[in-house]
């Protein structure tokens, strides 16, 4: 929500409106709203906050800082940016995010027109209706701002009114979970329950019980019966996170589920019929698993009955702000301090000129370092990883700087040969009778040293030595 106060055309009463962009280009008007604060990027290119479909607007062609006040900045296109008759200067987008406001950028008012190449926009208020309609289908507690955000989320808060089938897509850590949940809470089964798992944090010999449930004396420990997690979704909503994850024998079973709507549990002889509504969520492209055999087509097109992208972060530059700002609190409220420090313009700027291959759960924890490092009453940049601040793309890319570890007292010379093994269980050293059996342990359970210390040398040549001698005694 914004107020008109401080808005140049605003009114004096200060009422909260909420903005949106009016867009005519050639013979069609289309409208997008507005975040409260933060950065709006426009152009062609697919990642625009805005995308305009224009052969005369660039990939990316300018970035409306959402204030107050409005003002507009030109990222160095072809065709130009124009507010009235004056044509802005441009700048590469690098520049742009170095800095978060640009001597370069031209206030705009409520009202008035700018140009993007042939592509007219108008900032105006949005209807009444229409200003409702984002706090409606995003959870207050939940920070939704950016215009890719609020499609998002006005999608799926139609698909929950449905019982289809709904398959989240998006990197690690964009909030697939968050919006799953959101998905239950808007929809006729609020009121059942709503069960989580993830496929990758258990082992396939615990999947089937975990999920089907099982008899009593099914297998050795189970002293009772147990309903699985599918009975325990019944009337509600069931989330299979990291589906991709999924092994390839087990998604036969899981299918089976889906069309019949029935659970047989381990050791049972009567199916069960369930209720649910699955949401499923990964962050793999499951139409290349199934290209490559990995993931079974006819479970991708039963669980894909609706999909919902969620955008990266570095898409949402507009909520980087919003959730700092929450993450900040959060983290002093942990740290039982009385006052949070406020994040400091040039922090903000880092932040948002990085490019968070982690997502949100990198952001939160980047917030609590630097609420722990923070001497101040505002957060600095040198409160904030290197990284951030270097340009580089994480503490994980590239190799690992090699650690700096004390010489030893003396150094032995190194082998002439591999290492020997410093373990050796089940093998013809032992004087065992070898089997494959053997063999197989031998391989599985032989440790090798990288390193060599004093006294190896001679501990493993006279082993070495001792082996020879009863393998030629033998």
């Amino acid at each position: 929500m914004l107020v008109d106060e401080g808005f140049p055309g605003g009114d004096a009463r200060g009422s909260c409106t909420t903005l949106r962009l009016a867009i005519v280009a050639g013979s069609t008007i289309a409208f997008a709203p507005l975040p409260p604060r933060g950065c709006v990027v426009l152009g062609r290119d697919e990642g625009c906050d805005v995308r305009i479909e224009d052969r005369s607007v660039s990939r990316r062609h300018a970035v409306l800082h959402v204030g107050p006040p409005l003002r507009i900045e030109d990222l160095g296109s072809a065709n130009g940016t124009f507010v009235g008759e004056q044509q802005l200067p441009g700048m590469t987008a690098r520049t742009h995010r170095l800095r978060r406001l640009s001597r370069d950028s031209a206030e705009i008012g409520i009202g008035e027109r700018f140009n993007l190449g042939a592509t007219t926009i108008v900032v105006g208020r949005a209807p009444a209706e229409a200003a409702a309609a984002p706090d409606c289908c995003a959870p207050a507690d939940v920070v939704v701002r950016a215009p890719a955000m609020l499609a998002l989320y006005e999608q799926a808060a139609r698909a929950a009114r449905s019982l289809i089938s709904v398959l989240i897509l998006g990197e690690t850590g964009v909030g697939k979970e968050v919006l799953a949940r959101t998905l239950h809470a808007r929809s006729p089964r609020a009121g059942g329950p709503y069960v989580e798992l993830n496929c990758a944090a258990l082992p396939p010999s615990l999947l089937e019980s975990e999920l089907f449930g099982h008899e009593k004396s099914a297998f050795t420990g189970a002293s009772q019966a147990r309903p699985g997690l599918l009975e325990s979704a019944h009337g509600g909503t069931l989330f299979l996170d990291e589906i991709g994850e999924l092994p390839l024998a087990f998604q036969a079973k899981l299918l089976r589920v889906l069309e019949d709507r029935k659970v047989l549990r381990i050791g049972g002889r009567t199916p069960r019929r369930i209720d649910l509504r699955f949401v499923a969520a990964t962050n793999r492209d499951l139409e290349a698993e199934v290209a490559r055999g990995a993931f079974r087509q006819d479970l991708y097109f039963r669980l894909n009955g609706i999909s919902l992208v969620v955008p990266p972060l570095r898409e949402r530059v507009a909520e980087i702000g919003p959730l700092a700002d929450r993450f900040l609190e959060e983290a002093c409220r942990q740290l039982e301090q009385r006052t949070a420090p406020r994040l400091s313009p040039e922090a903000l700027a880092v932040l948002e000129a990085y490019s968070w291959p982690g997502n949100v759960r990198e952001l939160r924890n980047v917030i609590e370092r630097a609420a722990v490092l923070c001497a101040g009453d505002s957060v600095q940049p040198a409160d904030l990883p290197p990284h951030l601040t270097s340009g580089g793309a994480g503490p994980l890319s590239g190799s690992a700087p090699p650690l700096s570890t004390p010489a030893p007292l003396s150094a032995p010379a190194p082998l002439s040969g591999p290492a020997p093994p410093l373990v050796r269980c089940g093998g013809r050293s032992a004087g065992w009778a070898e089997s494959p059996a053997h063999r197989t342990a031998a391989r599985s359970i032989t440790l090798r040293s990288s390193r060599t210390f004093p006294g190896q040398e001679y501990a493993s040549r006279t082993a070495s030595a001792s082996g020879e001698r009863r393998g030629a005694v033998r």
